[in-house]
């Protein structure tokens, strides 16, 4: 990522712009609204799953709003704080966040009376999600889970510094070896027993949004899931050669939020509409 585009992510995700975008997502009809039933037309709740080092807020500053937009019901998760550590989540051990995880979908569900969700989540955000499916009785309850980079096979410790440094406060906790970032290291035991045995699991679709230009999650084809029935895999160059978006920057390319759109709107794919 050049120092433009980061300079220009760290802007956006500045705590005065998060704190504007929470206070608007309040107005926002079909964003956290706890009384809201979903339509017919998206019967299915969406629930939004940030990444390593940020909040439930400065990560959707946009997708959230065109879901809503476009007729989903919306919540977004906030998980993984550690004692003592403000303002930054998304550091804890991964199998407590996907705890967290498992009873927010339970909430979402008795909330909103649907039968499952579809979960969009990046990074960190797109891969914890498969462990709440395999191992926490997720299976029963998600219908698609769409990861925008996600880090199914894990990164290094250089790429999770490359992605602090986009987050104001969270460099210096790469240097303290957060519970979150020794999960996400390639070779942890946590993706080892994520991995083996099958990356998916039958009747959940999977849809997989990477870039070429992931600084992050190298080489980028990390990001894939195993080709299956169940499995899509997306390259957003593949459509949009011009679009230079990053790790970071990837979920506010407007190339990828399309295709979150299309994999929701998809209705022809293990487990049914």
């Amino acid at each position: 990522m050049g120092d433009a585009a980061a300079s220009g992510l760290t802007v956006l995700q500045s705590a005065a712009a998060a704190a504007k975008a929470a206070e608007a997502a309040k107005l926002a009809p079909g964003i956290d609204d706890w009384s809201s039933k979903p339509s017919p037309e998206h019967p299915r709740p969406v629930v939004l799953v940030h990444g390593t080092y940020g909040t439930a807020y400065n990560y959707w500053l946009v997708m959230a709003p065109l879901l809503a937009a476009s007729g989903y019901s919306v919540f977004r998760l906030d998980y993984g704080a550690m004692p003592g550590i403000l303002g930054i989540h998304g550091i804890a051990p991964l199998e407590q966040s996907a705890q967290e995880l498992a009873e927010f979908v339970d909430r979402v569900l008795a909330a909103t009376g649907a039968d499952k969700v579809d979960i969009v989540g990046h990074s960190q955000g797109g891969m914890l999600p498969r462990h709440y499916i395999k191992f926490l009785g997720g299976a029963e309850k998600v219908h698609h889970l769409i990861g925008i980079s996600p880090s199914n096979h894990g990164t290094t410790m250089h790429g999770l510094a490359e992605i602090a440094k986009q987050f104001p406060g969270a460099e210096e906790l790469v240097g303290a070896v957060t519970p979150a970032c020794l999960d996400q290291i390639s070779t942890s035991e946590f993706l080892r027993r994520l991995n083996e045995d099958g990356e998916t699991t039958p009747g959940v679709n999977y849809t997989v949004i990477a870039t070429r230009y992931d600084e992050v999650v190298t080489p980028y084809t990390s990001c894939w899931l195993a080709e299956g029935p169940q499995v899509t895999n997306v390259l957003v160059q593949d459509s949009a050669p011009t679009d230079l978006s990053g790790h970071g920057l990837i979920v506010y390319s407007p190339t990828a939020t399309r295709a979150v759109l299309t994999a929701l709107a998809a209705k022809d794919r293990v487990g049914g509409a």
